[in-house]
């Protein structure tokens, strides 16, 4: 991608009403765009960051016999009161409204309710279980506080997957599998070390859950956690009752502020049962099916990155997610060297490296510099007259303060070797 022909363009200030850093950072660096207040638009580097996010989610969720599909967030009010969820009572997050015909819908929060319906058509057997589906959607909920930035959304992408199984054992065994994955996940992007399996209240969801918390001071979460044990516990559900099947004391416990990042809820056969989704097992009776949720919030996820990674002058991108892998920066303004940049981005675009290409021909070095550190890809490639006279090129890391020169031919023929880790 060549700078000059993106459309998009870094700002030096932000709406005083931003006050989150990881809006304010993305805002400013030209990958998001704020329509109001908890809804935003993505444009193309703030794209390719949630494709990147949603490519680690799905190969994860592949691994473990996910089937991809998409729902339509528009909600059937019947459906949705079988199971007591279409009261504001029980769901106060609802986006409601009607059709031309006076019929009452909603607009999707979540999809236990329409994707349990639809499995009414195939789940008749024990020979059609287990099924794992999963979604990347827009949801909409209609928060009463939206200040987080994009890590608390009125409309944001959400990562949902659905189990379907035979019995209890066979759930719990599924229902581990997806921790594991979804720990793999966080790993992958970057937030491996401080993100921490929780245990938690399921709210509107079932009595207890598992919260997946990474630690941040951006966070509207406290946890208390001890990292020896690997143990951590929401604040919601602090009791004697829960120290003791975990196994630890109050003493043991070190309170941190965190942001949610994944959840995952066990609806046992309830829900199955409210709507009839029921499969004939191999004694030929008619029992319900087992259900368990899994949620990722992955435009959330992306906000959490920004915060833990960004620094004085910019994002930080971890090298999974980041939109680029190199920002080469031409600060050439002769045909001559120009041609020389651009064998340079052929090299790296040969070797497969994903490129901005800052070849914008008005804008000052410093200017240019500055721009690079906010976008905050992982590596910055400059070639200037002063490179070229030497036959080399400038690499330098973002993490790094210092740059490294590299002999010009050298990096033509093995780009990879000096901008992958």
């Amino acid at each position: 991608m060549r700078q000059s022909q993106l459309f998009t363009k870094t700002v030096k200030d932000v709406s005083k009403e931003e006050v989150s850093k990881n809006a304010e950072l993305l805002i400013r660096a030209g990958y998001v765009y704020k329509e109001m207040a908890g809804v935003y638009a993505y444009l193309p580097l703030g794209f390719r960051v949630l494709e990147k996010i949603k490519q680690i989610v799905r190969e994860e969720m592949n691994a473990i016999g996910g089937q991809e599909i998409i729902m339509t967030a528009i909600q059937r009010k019947e459906l949705w009161e079988k199971t007591n969820r279409w009261d504001d009572e029980m769901v106060d997050v609802w986006f409601k409204s009607q059709l031309k015909n006076g019929t009452d819908i909603g607009f999707g929060w979540s999809h236990e309710e329409p994707i349990t319906e639809m499995m009414k058509q195939y789940l008749n057997s024990y020979k059609d279980l287990p099924v794992y589906v999963y979604q990347f959607q827009t949801k909409l909920r209609n928060e009463l506080r939206a200040k987080s930035g994009i890590m608390r959304g009125r409309e944001f992408v959400m990562k949902d997957m659905y189990s379907y199984t035979t019995d209890a054992e066979k759930h719990q065994e599924f229902y581990d599998s997806v921790i594991e994955a979804y720990l793999r996940i966080f790993s992958r992007v970057g937030l491996g070390d401080d993100t921490f399996v929780t245990f938690a209240s399921g709210g509107a969801f079932t009595e207890f859950s598992h919260e997946f918390q990474t630690i941040t001071e951006a966070g509207e979460d406290v946890i208390y956690i001890n990292r020896e044990k690997n143990i951590a516990i929401n604040e919601e559900v602090m009791n004697e009752k829960t120290f003791a099947e975990l196994g630890v004391t109050r003493d043991e416990l070190q309170e941190v502020k965190t942001a949610e990042v994944g959840n995952i809820f066990n609806f046992g056969t309830v829900k199955c049962e409210q709507l009839g989704l029921n499969f004939t097992n191999e004694s030929g009776e008619s029992i319900p099916v087992h259900l368990g949720s899994y949620g990722i919030g992955i435009t959330r996820l992306m906000g959490v990155i920004v915060e833990r990674f960004s620094d004085e002058q910019g994002l930080v991108w971890p090298e999974a997610v980041a939109p680029y892998q190199v920002h080469l920066v031409s600060l050439c303004k002769e045909t001559a060297d120009i041609e020389k940049t651009d064998e340079v981005y052929t090299a790296l675009t040969s070797a497969g490296i994903g490129v901005l290409y800052d070849d914008r021909a008005d804008i000052r070095p410093g200017e240019k510099f500055a721009d690079s550190d906010l976008i905050g890809i992982p590596y910055r490639v400059v070639v200037s007259p002063r490179t070229l006279e030497q036959q080399s090129v400038e690499v330098k890391k973002r993490t790094e303060k210092e740059a490294t020169i590299v002999s010009l031919e050298e990096f033509r023929k093995k780009p990879q070797s000096f901008v992958c880790s």
